[in-house]
C-alpha cells in the first residue's frame, strides 16, 4: 500500500482503477452488465466536468484563501520556494483544469441538447436551460481570466518572463484581482450549474 500512496502517479491510477472495478460491480449487481449508449456517455462527461471543476475551484480556493492571504507571514528567504516552485506547478494545473472543465462542460452540454439553448440563457424559455447558461457564461469568463489575465500576469509576477520591479509588482495586483474576480464569480456559478440539475 506504501508504493501505492507514496507515488502520486500510483495513487492516480489506483483511483482509476477502483473507479472502474466499481462501475463493473454495479453493473452485474444491478444486472444492467458494461455501460454503454448516450446516457452512459453522457454520464462520463459529467463525471470528468466534476473531476476537472473539483481542480479548478480547488486551486482557486487555495490561491485565495491559503497562499496570497498567507503570503506576508512568510519569510523572505522561504518565499522564493512558494514563487519558483509551488506556484509555477499549482498554476499549471489551475489552468489546465480550467480548460478541462470548459471543454467537458461545452461537450456536455452539446450531448445533452442545450448548448445553444443555454448560451443564449434560454431564449427557448425553459428555466434550467437559463440557470445553466448563466453558469456556463460565467464559467467562460473565469476560464477566459484564468488563460488570458491571471496566468501572463502570473509569469511576470514570478519571474517566468523577465519584467522590471515595478511592473512585476503591477502584474501581482493584476493577477490577484482577476483570480479574486473568479473567487466572487464561482459561487453564483456554482449555484447556477446546480440549481440547474434541480429544475424540472
Amino acid at each position: 500500500m506504501g508504493a501505492i500512496l507514496s507515488n502520486l502517479r500510483n495513487t492516480v491510477i489506483a483511483g482509476v482503477v477502483v473507479t472502474v472495478l466499481m462501475v463493473v460491480i454495479v453493473g452485474y449487481v444491478t444486472g444492467e452488465g458494461m455501460p454503454g449508449g448516450h446516457n452512459y456517455y453522457m454520464f462520463v462527461m459529467r463525471f470528468l466536468h466534476v473531476v476537472c471543476g473539483v481542480m479548478w475551484i480547488g486551486l482557486l480556493y487555495y490561491f485565495n484563501f491559503v497562499q496570497i492571504p498567507n503570503m506576508p507571514n512568510i519569510p523572505d528567504d522561504q518565499k522564493p520556494a512558494i514563487g519558483k516552485v509551488i506556484a509555477p506547478a499549482a498554476l499549471w494545473w489551475f489552468r489546465w483544469a480550467a480548460m478541462g472543465t470548459i471543454v467537458t462542460g461545452l461537450v456536455l452540454a452539446a450531448m445533452s441538447g442545450y448548448l445553444v439553448e443555454a448560451l443564449m440563457l434560454g431564449s427557448d424559455g425553459v428555466a434550467k436551460h437559463t440557470a445553466i447558461g448563466i453558469g456556463m457564461w460565467m464559467g467562460i469568463i473565469m476560464f477566459f481570466n484564468v488563460w488570458f489575465v491571471i496566468w501572463p500576469n502570473q509569469k511576470k509576477a514570478l519571474g517566468i518572463v523577465e519584467v522590471g520591479a515595478e511592473e512585476k509588482v503591477a502584474a501581482a495586483r493584476t493577477a490577484m484581482l482577476f483570480s479574486r474576480t473568479n473567487t466572487l464569480l464561482s459561487f453564483p456559478m456554482l449555484y447556477a450549474m446546480v440549481s440547474a440539475q434541480n429544475i424540472y
